[in-house]
């Protein structure tokens, strides 16, 4: 027991607060229960374009991977280590690459299974970005799926890059930001953060603006780098420890901070979501709620999904809630994200909802897969790029 990781039981632990399954005791908690769906007036049925399955997907495995819509196709992975490119406009695969295997060598673990693709992806630099709990980056060309190159980083790459000034900015699991050389992969700087003895299985992704690259960290903090150099500037933290364990104190900031203007957001998974000025770390507001969703900004609204599957609106500029859709209790909800008059959310029964913008109410439903929608669908042009845990992709039309 002593050497079971630390971040493997709190994670067991978080999800058994979270998730629970109901039992047949009269003292059974309710606030474990997932809610069950309902009948809706639809208003409209959404299209799908085309679909796509890569086989194995996540399977039950924490991840992040998330289709990336870009130079005309659509890039995604799975877990195992396949990699593919699809037709942005009719589906048709244009290339697949086992990571796994990909320079005929078993790259740095000769001993491995499967590549565990759970980074990414990012596009950029006519290059597609994977990163794998293994540690290891992949740089692959956008147009064949060739090896550029791959680079052994410190931690499991478990969110997503960014690719800004010639580098690949990476945040790692063991709290590391790392910048790699967009051409050859080596490693220019690396940052260290200490990390609390208790975290949530995450990492946020990293967001740049201005020449820096900001980050949510273990300790509950917004930082901010210099991208050339890795100097540290600000860090301001959101999160607030609260209660008598270790594990109710996690205060981890999980999700890729969102800037919008001259302001940068950033919600806690205990604490808050607050308004920070860009570049001084300043608060500007912070209200009451905690998240390890994707938020969302659509003018003077931000949407999120907290740790129960609630979906907010909120108001941008103060912080005041505008709505709150209280029907997804449990339901392991993904971060909402805007098109048109509406917000778009997955869930654990591979179902999407559309969300009216104006007030919350439910005004559509489409079932992608029988498994999870695990992460934030992707929106794209006016298209819905939504993925399963088993692997199927579908692209989706929104009826105007």
């Amino acid at each position: 027991m002593k050497n079971l990781n630390k971040k493997l039981l709190s994670t067991i632990l978080a999800s058994a607060m979270l998730f629970g399954c109901a039992s047949d005791d009269e003292d059974e908690d309710t606030s474990t229960l997932v809610a069950e769906l309902t009948e809706i007036n639809a208003q409209f049925e959404p299209e799908v374009l085309w679909e796509q399955s890569t086989d194995e997907g996540v399977q039950h495995y924490f991840s992040r991977l998330n289709p990336v819509v870009a130079y005309d196709k659509v890039f995604t992975a799975e877990r195992l280590g396949d990699a593919y490119a699809f037709d942005k406009t009719t589906g048709e695969e244009i290339w697949h690459v086992d990571l796994s295997n990909i320079d005929g060598s078993r790259g740095f673990f000769d001993d491995r299974e499967t590549a565990r693709i759970s980074g990414g992806g990012a596009a950029g630099y006519n290059m597609v970005i994977w990163g794998s709990e293994n540690g290891i980056v992949y740089a692959l060309n956008q147009e064949n799926g060739e090896l550029i190159w791959q680079a052994k980083v410190a931690g499991e790459v478990i969110s997503n890059p960014a690719l800004d000034s010639n580098k690949v900015l990476v945040n790692t699991g063991s709290g590391a930001l790392i910048a790699l050389d967009a051409q050859t992969g080596e490693q220019l700087w690396k940052t260290e953060q200490s990390v609390p003895p208790l975290t949530l299985r995450g990492a946020s992704g990293v967001v740049t603006s201005a020449g820096g690259a900001f980050i949510g960290n273990a300790k509950g903090e917004l930082v901010v780098y210099i991208i050339d150099n890795g100097q540290q500037g600000w860090a301001t933290e959101i999160g607030e420890p609260s209660g008598a364990t270790e594990l109710q104190r996690i205060v981890d900031v999980d999700v890729t901070p969102v800037v919008f203007g001259d302001k940068i957001y950033g919600i806690s998974s205990n604490g808050n979501l607050a308004a920070l000025d860009m570049r001084s770390g300043r608060e500007v507001w912070k209200r009451k709620y905690s998240s390890y969703r994707q938020l969302t900004i659509d003018g003077n609204q931000i949407f999120a999904t907290d740790e129960k599957g609630h979906v907010y609106a909120i108001d941008r500029n103060d912080g005041t809630e505008l709505w709150s859709q209280l029907s997804f209790t449990n339901r392991e909800t993904t971060g909402a994200v805007s098109i048109g008059d509406y917000v778009v959310i997955g869930d654990l029964e591979g179902y999407l909802h559309w969300l009216n913008k104006t007030d919350g109410s439910i005004v559509a439903r489409h079932r992608v897969d029988s498994s999870a929608i695990y992460v934030t669908p992707v929106v794209d042009e006016g298209l819905i790029y939504a993925q399963s845990r088993d692997g199927e992709l579908q692209v989706i039309k929104t009826p105007e």
